[in-house]
């Protein structure tokens, strides 16, 4: 054991100076740098906005939070921190199911996720803090915090923190235990297995890409043959509205789909795209004068035909019938006796097949089209549902796909990366839910109410 304590020893050495040295501060430039700050750590506080606060102050913060195991985080911010949509941006990069507090200069606001924290909730506790100095407002909020919100901690941000040099000994001791028994194998192994999943993801993420930027070009291409402008005549607000939002929703999938690191971040890509096929469904509507269409599910053969118009009886090969949500084309191409125009995608070695059929990765993918709710439905007895049912799907692709596994969505403090609804992720103060910072001011604003 002499050798291999002795090339440990440089490491172990390393480790206790990690522990009792703390690195340089700089300065957040960017929602980003927030974000992978709240992954490791329940507490942010950016350099420029950190008077009134110790680092001791701000250690206790960390303690309490690790101590409750309650997916709670605080993020301190300068005044002329961006934010326009902070709160959602924030939800997004940081991925994690829980409470969301930030104090921005004076101001200070919070968001949550429904499954944590009730909106009310959220409301009046936001409520009860604000206008208080900053230790004490923070003190306040993640004190009641930690009580009111359910789920546990994510696991990223390690145990709770202990004072003194003992928890450093307890930490240099416990990896010579790990040492004596072997662990240096099972580190390696745990390792190698966890690299061997990260590239197993990029492959299916770059799988995914194609398909997806497929959709995106094929959305902007239907904005560009609307031929609609906003001013001309018989554009009232309504239509301009309709046009803006799926402006907003191109926009949305193009940059969720750049920011995408996993496959399940494509969920949140095709969600926007299906916002914005049914605002041109309304714009159309509207400009034709007819009556305004519900919103339906896009077509299952192909979410590219738009929202569906009605439901149709189906069976696939090998399987039972089941009722799908389908276009004016396709329904009637199923009344003739004619195959669907079914979206098929590459599996390799030139082999197109339909995207049920294709791989456990367009799970997201659907996911995202057609909500939680009636995928399980809609892909029983397919290769990708049978694929979705299985315990090890949820790991790899992500949870929250309505009853696939017994499993109906997050718990608190899970990693749900961008597959989120803003509409759940809410509270603060007078917007009565939503997900910007706002105030009761809308638009995704930091102001209004108090600010």
């Amino acid at each position: 054991m002499r050798p291999l304590l002795a090339a440990l020893a440089a490491p172990l050495l390393a480790l206790g100076a990690t522990l009792t040295v703390a690195p340089a501060a700089s300065a957040a430039t960017d929602v980003s740098t927030v974000a992978d700050a709240l992954e490791k750590s329940p507490v942010y506080v950016d350099p420029a906005a950190a008077g009134g606060l110790t680092s001791t102050d701000v250690d206790a913060l960390k303690k309490k939070i690790k101590d409750a195991d309650k997916p709670v985080m605080v993020a301190v911010l300068p005044a002329d921190f961006p934010k326009q949509d902070l709160f959602n941006d924030l939800r997004t990069k940081t991925g994690v199911v829980g409470v969301y507090g930030v104090r921005l200069g004076d101001a200070f606001d919070a968001r949550a996720d429904h499954q944590v924290m009730s909106n009310d909730a959220v409301h009046n506790l936001t409520t009860s803090v604000r206008g208080e100095p900053v230790k004490r407002q923070l003190d306040d909020f993640v004190d009641t915090a930690v009580r009111t919100a359910k789920g546990s901690a994510p696991s990223s941000w390690g145990g709770g923190d202990k004072a003194g040099g003992g928890s450093h000994a307890g930490a240099l001791i416990g990896v010579g235990v790990v040492v004596v028994a072997g662990g240096a194998g099972v580190y390696a192994l745990t390792r190698r297995n966890r690299r061997r999943r990260e590239e197993e993801q990029r492959q299916a993420l770059d799988k995914l890409r194609v398909v997806v930027d497929e959709d995106i070009t094929a959305f902007g291409e239907e904005l560009d043959r609307l031929d609609f402008h906003p001013a001309e005549a018989g554009a009232d607000d309504a239509m301009r509205a309709d046009y803006e939002r799926a402006l907003d929703a191109y926009e949305k999938a193009k940059q969720y789909m750049a920011a995408a690191q996993r496959p399940e971040d494509v969920r949140g890509v095709t969600q926007a795209l299906e916002d914005g096929r049914f605002s041109l469904a309304l714009l159309a509507a509207r400009r034709e004068g007819r009556p305004l269409p519900e919103r339906r599910a896009p077509c299952f053969f192909d979410p590219r035909h738009g929202p569906s118009v009605e439901d149709a009886r189906w069976t696939p090969a090998g399987g039972a019938p089941r009722e799908v949500p389908v276009c004016a084309a396709d329904a009637t191409r199923l009344r003739d006796g004619v195959e669907p125009m079914v979206r098929t995608v590459d599996t390799g070695a030139g082999e197109r097949r339909p995207y049920y059929d294709a791989g456990p990765m367009y799970g997201p993918w659907a996911g995202g089209y057609f909500g939680g709710g009636i995928l399980p439905g809609l892909l029983v007895g397919t290769v990708l549902g049978s694929m979705m049912s299985s315990p090890a799907y949820a790991a790899d692709y992500g949870s929250g796909y309505g009853d696939f596994g017994g499993d109906a969505g997050y718990d608190g403090g899970d990693y749900s990366g961008a597959d989120f609804d803003s509409s759940d992720f809410g509270g603060g103060f007078g917007d009565g839910g939503g997900g910007d910072f706002g105030g009761g001011s809308g638009g995704g604003d930091f102001g209004g109410g108090g600010f």
